[in-house]
Formats: structure tokens, sequence, C-alpha cells
């Protein structure tokens, strides 16, 4: 009998968490087309050309993007395609400076490993691997949310999260949220800061600031400018990886390829760093 109530307790608790981990994801899904609705005007009309909506903030050495957008795909699609970890490798190896990337997977989950380079950080190393620890949850229809963290990264940084949550809006169409953070310590800041008073000098984000005339926009620069242009580069590439979908598979690496490097191109002003031939050679 002890064994039998002992099983009984464990089944009601094992049930109880199922029932939180629902109502939580609920909220989540919840939250998030409650998001749509509030930013469908900033969807429809932007200087994005795209139903995209960007945000960004730097506080208490955290920086942190957030970009809110409308991709028009079912969302069983969109599930499938960016709900695993080995199709996110396809994607963050779009990126003009990750030169490698490696999905596993063992007892204690799964993990992604990005090795980033950048030749142009004469300052700083010009190799890391960052390990992310990845994370899946899909216990809602029409909603999912994954995320990626990792403990440390290059130039002082630590305490990354990447995060994307995914919603049904429509039939065919589905509400994205990319989010990207980390913080840097007081060395790795001032050593962004330096790169940004010499090899960066002149880079910037995509929030316009106070403009001084309507023929020339002030952007936002500093570390807010890099933050907002990595995570605009993480989002073009789940677009890119959404686009090639279609096509037949021996063809599909070098579609989101060109589609990634096309995207980038809209926003030279932030985003151009080589020219086609270079960035396909680089990563062909």
């Amino acid at each position: 009998m002890a064994e039998i109530r002992c099983v009984l307790a464990c089944a009601i608790c094992f049930g109880a968490s199922l029932a939180l981990a629902d109502q939580t994801d609920i909220r989540s899904a919840t939250s998030l087309r409650a998001r749509y609705v509030e930013l469908r005007p900033q969807l429809e009309n932007n200087s994005f050309s795209r139903p995209l909506y960007l945000d960004s903030s730097d506080t208490d050495s955290r920086v942190r993007g957030d970009i809110y957008a409308l991709v028009r795909y079912p969302f069983a699609v969109v599930n499938e395609a960016l709900n695993d970890p080995e199709h996110w490798c396809d994607m963050l190896l779009l990126h003009v400076y990750t030169k490698q990337c490696h999905a596993a997977a063992d007892q204690g989950g799964s993990s992604v490993l990005v090795n980033i380079e950048r030749k142009s950080f004469a300052l700083f190393d010009s190799s890391y691997t960052v390990n992310f620890l990845y994370r899946t949850a899909s216990t809602v229809p029409g909603y999912f949310d994954v995320s990626l963290s990792a403990a440390a990264g290059p130039m002082g940084t630590s305490d990354y999260r990447v995060l994307l949550q995914a919603v049904a809006v429509e039939e065919d169409t589905t509400f994205l949220h990319f989010s990207y953070a980390n913080t840097y310590s007081l060395a790795g800041r001032i050593a962004m800061e330096t790169y940004l008073a010499t090899l960066g000098r002149g880079k910037v984000g995509f929030t316009r600031m106070r403009e001084y005339s309507s023929e020339t926009p002030n952007y936002i620069g500093g570390i807010r400018g890099v933050v907002e242009r990595n995570t605009m580069r993480y989002y073009l590439a789940l677009e890119a990886y959404l686009a090639a979908l279609s096509t037949p598979l021996p063809a599909r690496q070098e579609k989101r390829l060109q589609t990634w490097f096309s995207s980038t191109e809209q926003y030279a002003r932030q985003l151009h760093e080589v020219d086609r031939a270079t960035y396909l050679e680089m990563k062909r």
C-alpha cells in the first residue's frame, strides 16, 4: 500500500508539473500574440521594407537586441525548420563571422558549438568558440520557444542568451520574436569601445536618433549599434533558412548564402563587410 501511495503521489506531482508547464506556455503564447497586435502598426509601416520591428538596450553592462517579425510561412513549417539544433548550425553559419558550427547531444542535453572569427579585430583574439546549451519547449499547439545560452564569449563577454519564440497568427503566417543578449565585463567594454573608436569607427546600428536633416538619418552607434547589427544578421539568417526550404536539397545551401548576402546588402550602411564574391568563397 505504501508503494502504491508513493506511485500515486508521484503521478499527481508529475501531472501538476505538466499542467503548470502547459499554463506557462499558454501564457507565453498569449503574451506573444498580444505583442503582435500591439506592434502591427510598426510592422506595416517602417524603414526596413519588411514586416519587422527592432529594439535594443544597454543597461548595467548588459546589452540586448530584440526583433519581432512576420514571416509568410505556416506555423508547422516554421516549427519543423527552426526547432532543431542541427538546423541552427545551418543558420548560424550564414553569419559572416561564423566559421564553424557543430551540434551535439548527450545525456546532459543538446549543445551548439560556434566558432567565431573576425580578422578585422586586430586588437583582440581573432578566433573564439562559444559553447551554447540548447533548449527547446513546444507543448502548446501553435507556439514554441527555443533558447541558447552560453557562460562565456569573446572579448570579455559572458551570459549569452539567444531566444526564439514563434506563434501562429494566421493560417499561413507566423509571428517571431528573436532576442540576442550578453554581458560585458569592464575590461570587455573598454576593449569594445577601443575597437569602436579605431577599426570600428563609423559603424552604426538601426535605431534612429535625432535627425539633423531629412536626408541624413543619425543612427545609434557604440555597443548598442553592435548588438543591433548582430541581432539583425542572425535574424536574416533565420529568414534565409526559411526561404530556401522550397529549393531542391542539393542547391539549398547556395540559396541560403545568396539570400543572406542579398538581405544584408539591403542594409549596407550597417551590415556590409565584404563583397559577395569574397563572402561566397569564404562560405563555400
